[in-house]
């Protein structure tokens, strides 16, 4: 049985557009559904989490990395007493936003639209699911429900001045209650976020060769689950010794946010969802030792593994196809899709085009980034050419 404080899909607050009940899936299951099933989300195969997509195969990209969230998320969630197929349905969608190359091109395109209002992923992820997808005949967008949009725009907590431009132009025909937090099932899909990369993080820089696994044991929390595995399996394999410390640090993470959130809830006593987002602060969330020292780790990731000599030339080589790719479309439009033409034409202003081009950049994959670059700008930079190498494409 559901928490009184769950989001009840009977009870929804319904969809921007009327649509007929389901005879079978529930409000949130249809959300969760429309969601696997758009473009935005069949694109996040190749772009970036860490590592740019052509890097390796083995290497998390955001479409596994929001397959790992989405398990988490339901895990915490059932054993919550929370809805699983909201906490499922956010968890999946929130990385739909994310433009080719990870952060790195979210950076880059952010100060090329620092003049037309700014870029945020989060905020591009509800213009997504909202506008950009448009395959159903009477709307734009998947007319997902008010919670699972709530949950997408508010689960990192409540969005306060300056929302970003694309977030408050769809909050002022559907108000979204941005100033509140989001429900329990939202919150439980970004603390799966942050247990997710956490883990999977240390496993790409393992493999990628960035850190040791020696280093790795020297480091809180961690320190602990390798011991506990030479106690119980003293001579194992580097591999399966490394695997399984991984793995109990992974159960560390899910169980402190699952105990945390429980001591929260019971000293609230929250009655309805209502009670969650008018708290004041996030129910489901670590616990203060573990989160400092997740913060240790998170400065042994940042300077061994996101400041990498590696990494930071990738991250100069993909800053610069989005910067040269922004202007080339800004200057003419025309070359932008034929799908995309009649938003063109409509563009009252520069910011109006600013924002389709950034629109279009955006939802680029890795791979369609550098190969558009190399035909448009520079077929002999060194990821063309790598890239071309790879695939065993021609560069030219």
């Amino acid at each position: 049985m559901d928490a009184p404080f769950a989001c009840d899909p009977v009870r929804s607050r319904g969809r921007l557009h009327v649509e007929p009940d389901s005879t079978f899936r529930s409000e949130f299951q249809r959300d969760r559904d429309r969601i696997i099933h758009s473009s935005s989300f069949r694109r996040l195969k190749h772009k970036t989490q860490v590592f740019i997509e052509h890097e390796g195969d083995y290497f998390r990209t955001r479409l596994t990395h929001s397959i790992e969230v989405a398990q988490v998320a339901r895990t915490m969630a059932k054993t919550l007493g929370l809805d699983q197929e909201l906490a499922e349905a956010v968890a999946l969608a929130h990385d739909l936003g994310h433009t080719p190359f990870g952060h790195t091109g979210e950076e880059a395109l952010s100060e090329l639209m620092e003049p037309y209002g700014g870029f945020d992923h989060n905020a591009q992820t509800l213009r997504i699911v909202t506008s950009l997808e448009r395959h159903y005949a009477e709307w734009d967008g998947l007319n997902l429900t008010w919670e699972t949009l709530e949950g997408i725009a508010k689960h990192n907590g409540p969005v306060h001045a300056p929302v970003p431009w694309a977030l408050a132009r769809y909050d002022a025909q559907h108000d979204l209650e941005l100033s509140t937090h989001a429900s329990a099932e939202a919150q439980v899909a970004a603390l799966s976020d942050d247990i997710a990369y956490n883990n999977h993080d240390l496993h790409d820089g393992l493999r990628a060769e960035l850190f040791s696994t020696d280093e790795l044991a020297e480091l809180p929390v961690l320190k602990d689950c390798f011991a506990a595995v030479d106690r119980k399996y003293p001579g194992l394999n580097y591999y399966r010794r490394r695997h399984e410390a991984l793995r109990r640090f992974f159960g560390i993470l899910v169980e402190d946010v699952i105990a945390v959130t429980r001591g929260n809830i019971e000293a609230l006593q929250p009655e309805s969802v209502g009670d969650i987002r008018n708290a004041g602060r996030m129910m489901v969330r670590f616990s203060d030792p573990l989160w400092s020292d997740l913060k240790v780790i998170r400065e042994f990731l940042f300077h061994r593994m996101y400041r990498a000599p590696a990494v930071v030339e990738m991250r100069r080589q993909v800053t610069q196809v989005v910067r040269d790719l922004f202007p080339l479309f800004m200057n003419d439009p025309a070359m932008l899709p034929k799908q995309w033409r009649k938003d063109v034409a409509d563009a009252d202003n520069e910011t109006e085009l600013a924002r389709i081009v950034c629109d279009y950049i955006a939802g680029m994959t890795d791979r369609f980034a550098i190969q558009i670059h190399a035909k448009l700008c520079d077929p002999d930079s060194p990821i063309a050419l790598e890239v071309a190498q790879l695939h065993e494409i021609a560069p030219r």
